[in-house]
């Protein structure tokens, strides 16, 4: 299992890292190794001083997926949930300063939180979730699907142009503004629309 992810899809969070809003969508890789499940908390890493949260929702592949059309995307998806794509952001703004590629600053141990995956209703749903992340209580980020640059369909047709999805696969699909630190003590909530769906401590 291997989570793509997209970078820079809410206006205001490309905004709020200087970063000009994309004509196409930004993908990059988690290995099935950043995986971090309901019931861990996340142990800061020793090589990193800055580790940002980002919270944004993601979909669950149902069947294996290339080349998926426009009028096919609904049968690629089964399931979704809400996840935090964790950055060391002073690695990653070292190396991009230098033109390196920045997997390091994305893809290490426990960068990618995933919380229990939902049946999803109706691919048309997926334009229709509301989110939000909560840091030691107080509401750091709110989203709403419908406020992605790129939708789930197109990011379903632009991914499996050079990628092959498998089943069980993630797709996070952004996250919007608010992105932030966190430090060891501090306790991160997630929830879809009212409805908590995650709670872990930063160790």
């Amino acid at each position: 299992m291997k989570i793509v992810c997209v970078g820079r899809n809410y206006r205001l969070h490309a905004a709020e890292l200087g970063n000009a809003v994309p004509e196409k969508p930004v993908l990059f890789i988690k290995p099935d190794s950043a995986v971090m499940r309901s019931g861990e908390d996340f142990y800061y890493p020793d090589f990193s001083n800055e580790i940002h949260y980002e919270c944004e929702v993601f979909f669950r592949i149902a069947k294996d997926a290339k080349h998926v059309s426009e009028l096919f995307a609904p049968g690629y998806v089964d399931g979704y949930g809400l996840g935090v794509d964790f950055t060391a952001r002073d690695l990653q703004n070292e190396l991009k300063a230098q033109g390196l590629p920045w997997e390091i600053a994305k893809a290490f141990h426990q960068s990618a939180f995933v919380s229990e995956v939902f049946a999803l209703p109706s691919f048309a749903y997926a334009q229709n979730i509301g989110f939000s992340l909560k840091k030691n209580g107080q509401t750091v980020q709110t989203g709403h699907t419908s406020e992605m640059i790129f939708d789930l369909r197109a990011l379903l047709v632009y991914a499996t142009k050079f990628f092959v999805l498998r089943a069980g696969d993630l797709l996070f699909t952004g996250t919007p503004a608010g992105v932030g630190r966190v430090e060891r003590g501090d306790r991160l909530e997630g929830f879809i629309e009212s409805k908590k769906v995650f709670e872990f401590k930063v160790r």
